[in-house]
């Protein structure tokens, strides 16, 4: 498991097993906010090194969106 899967476990206190591209970041397990989100920022830097835009990141509705998402910031 990835260091991006472990961390975004850890931010919505869930098994790490439970964390796949289809997870729903709005699902009864999730809690989609602000704390959320700037932890996913912080955990994306650390492990990516690229800085997510905030607003970009509050409409991704799964971890596939916010993994789509560090691909385009990574291209610059």
């Amino acid at each position: 498991m990835s260091k991006f899967y472990e961390g975004m476990a850890e931010i919505f206190e869930v098994d790490p097993s439970r964390i796949t591209p289809e997870f729903a970041l709005d699902s009864a397990e999730a809690q989609w906010d602000s704390l959320a989100l700037v932890s996913t920022i912080a955990l994306v830097d650390d492990c990516y090194n690229v800085m997510l835009d905030g607003s970009a990141l509050a409409a991704c509705t799964t971890i596939a969106d916010i993994e789509a998402l560090i691909a385009q910031a990574a291209k610059g």
